[in-house]
């Protein structure tokens, strides 16, 4: 019973990190889509979104039956609780990948991005997938040390995110409203996504050391 118990909890585990794979993947091709004024790519994302969905659902269920009946205590307690919050984090960041599809898509055939701003969002992509990958592996090994480089690593979409504010802000701006809107909003799609990375991260400290690392604001 124990060995079958302990299976349910390391499948848990296992389907979050399933997760952030999905959507690490997800935004690597939204990004390319937004890139490259690719329809295909982002159609993928948009209709592959239910993948990520289901996943989410079916951890829930597997983490609300544990609950009542384990009635987990200690340890096993926090790994349900992180679980259901956790899942919540990443199917988010699935839904903000969709958000940079649906851009490329509804801009198509016209690009999303100027070309000056275009090598910005490729390192935005690039660190966001590299996050969701991190955080994967963090659920599955209970690195702390790694779970701490997400703090950091976040640091450098932080900084991409600021520097859009520069950019639009330049008197040399010249592609008007419409698209410094999109620029924004792409920039904090990328910027939440993130953001709900280093939450997953954290929740894995939670469960390793019974305390939160500062406060989840998203």
């Amino acid at each position: 019973m124990r060995d079958a118990y302990q299976d349910e909890l390391d499948g848990l585990a296992g389907g979050l990190a399933d997760m952030c794979g999905e959507v690490a993947a997800a935004l690597e091709k939204a990004t390319r889509s937004l890139l490259e004024c690719d329809l295909q790519l982002a159609e993928e994302v948009i209709s592959e979104d239910i993948k990520v969905d289901e996943i989410r659902a079916a951890a829930e269920e597997k983490a609300f039956a544990l609950l009542a009946l384990q009635a987990p205590v200690a340890t096993d307690l926090r790994i349900v609780v992180s679980a259901i919050h956790g899942a919540g984090d990443i199917e988010r960041m699935g839904d903000l990948a969709l958000h940079v599809a649906q851009a490329a898509r509804r801009r198509h055939p016209q690009p999303v991005l100027p070309e000056e701003v275009k090598p910005y969002f490729a390192e935005m992509g690039r660190v966001g997938v590299a996050l969701a990958l991190k955080a994967g592996e963090v659920i599955r090994t209970r690195d702390l040390a790694a779970a701490a480089e997400l703090e950091t690593d976040d640091d450098a979409m932080d900084d991409l995110h600021r520097h859009m504010f520069t950019v639009l802000m330049d008197r040399n701006w010249t592609h008007g409203v419409a698209a410094a809107v999109d620029v924004t909003l792409l920039a904090r799609f990328y910027e939440r996504y993130a953001d709900h990375a280093v939450a997953v991260a954290r929740r894995i400290v939670y469960v390793v050391t019974g305390r939160m690392p500062g406060p989840v604001t998203v």
